[in-house]
């Protein structure tokens, strides 16, 4: 019998929440036979809406028409699954998941903790994710009796599922840059993804070289004041090295699907670099990895659950897990007065610091030594091919949500001659 499934998270936003809430609405439409899906779609911070008018954005508004028939008629639900930061969960259904990204940091708010408690069910995106979950743990006193639990944790099972690989065909994208060797940065302008030292530090190494750096950037949305305002602030940042000759560029605005294939595979874009101090996850550098770019990045959080592959050692013909990417030094630091965000990155919690001189050093190597990354990155795509497909991804998240019941005929046969020969 299908489960009823309400789905509430922001399905139509263009963020990462956003693109997490329609991975969970595609594994569950792949497994209908188990799940009568609803939605309710939330908005996430500033970030744009959707616009394409494709099938899967009409099958998305179908489902939101849905549920308005169905809740005004008094129905209800079987499983909430809930696609957000844990300060929002609560109980909707009699069996509650909470989705999420996790935290990029070495531990999660009490509030999370304690949201966590209430629900049935965890998902997160990444080992990293999970960790923290798993592994913070606070001395707790209940105001009306006193008793004090110095372990206050997270006592609800967390199971990881990753993201898949996207096919899409590349977009007629026609962009040419001054340089034929460039690297490429997906990111929003925020403390998290260490954008400032990302564009310095790097045209600290390449002030004399004909290299380029190009920012696929935006500060809170893709709106034209939003444009302006990010492109003062490189400008900013760059007015100290106006006799530079490496080139950076800023690419602003909503990009398609297959328009940001087509900048991954664009001939002229030869690795991608992050200095994020932590991702739960980190779709921009999948999407690089498994469309074949070397990447440049901290060898910490979520990245690592995609950035590592097992190989073959020639000699004992041992299977190891190795990193297949130019990593860059780092050590774990307090995070930011200006990345604190009460009830979610905590001021005590940790993240990556990336280190000045291993970056330079990185860019440097990747830079001199191409043939030997761009080998890594074909061997590092070929293992996410394989193993991070659709289809794989989709079965995983939705037997997190419920497994299938299998019907074993043999079981069913003994039980039958055990009550006929009683």
């Amino acid at each position: 019998m299908r489960k009823k499934i309400i789905v509430r998270g922001p399905a139509l936003s263009r963020s990462g929440y956003g693109e997490q809430t329609r991975f969970a609405l595609r594994s569950l439409r792949a497994h209908e036979e188990r799940f009568d899906i609803y939605l309710l779609a939330t908005p996430w911070g500033k970030t744009g809406w959707m616009y394409e008018d494709n099938e899967e954005r009409r099958w998305i508004d179908s489902l939101l028409a849905k549920t308005i028939e169905h809740t005004s008629k008094g129905g209800t639900f079987d499983i909430s699954l809930q696609i957000t930061i844990p300060n929002e969960w609560e109980p909707l259904a009699p069996y509650n998941v909470g989705y999420t990204a996790g935290i990029e940091t070495t531990k999660i708010a009490p509030v999370w903790v304690e949201k966590s408690n209430i629900m049935d069910k965890i998902i997160v995106v990444s080992e990293h994710a999970k960790y923290g979950f798993d592994n913070t743990s606070y001395e707790a006193t209940n105001n009306e009796t006193g008793e004090v639990t110095p372990e206050f944790k997270c006592q609800t099972p967390v199971e990881v599922v990753n993201y898949p690989i996207r096919n899409f065909e590349p977009a007629d994208l026609d962009i040419k840059f001054d340089y034929d060797f460039n690297y490429l940065a997906v990111a929003q302008w925020s403390p998290r993804k260490n954008v400032e030292n990302t564009i310095r530090w790097f045209v600290e190494e390449f002030k004399d070289d004909e290299v380029g750096l190009i920012l696929k950037m935006n500060t809170a949305n893709n709106c034209t004041m939003d444009r302006e305002a990010t492109q003062i602030q490189v400008r900013n940042l760059l007015a100290p090295y106006s006799d530079r000759k490496c080139k950076v560029y800023v690419l602003h605005g909503a990009m398609s699907d297959e328009e940001m294939t087509a900048l991954y595979k664009h001939k002229q874009v030869k690795a991608f670099v992050t200095l994020a101090h932590g991702e739960g996850f980190g779709l921009p550098i999948f999407e690089a990895a498994y469309n074949g770019v070397p990447v440049v990045s901290p060898n910490w959080s979520g990245q690592c659950d995609f950035l590592y592959a097992p190989i073959r050692n020639k000699k004992t013909k041992k299977i190891k897990k190795k990193p297949l990417f130019a990593k860059v030094d780092y050590i774990l630091q307090p995070i930011q007065p200006e990345a604190h965000w009460d009830g979610v990155l905590q001021p005590d919690s940790k993240w990556c610091f990336a280190d000045e001189k291993s970056y330079k050093s990185r860019l440097r190597e990747v830079f001199k030594a191409y043939p030997r990354f761009a080998s890594m990155a074909r061997n590092l795509q070929a293992h996410i091919l394989e193993n991070f497909t659709a289809e794989q991804k989709y079965k995983q998240f939705a037997d997190a949500i419920h497994k299938e019941e299998v019907f074993n005929v043999d079981e069913w046969m003994n039980s039958l001659n055990a009550q006929v020969h009683d």
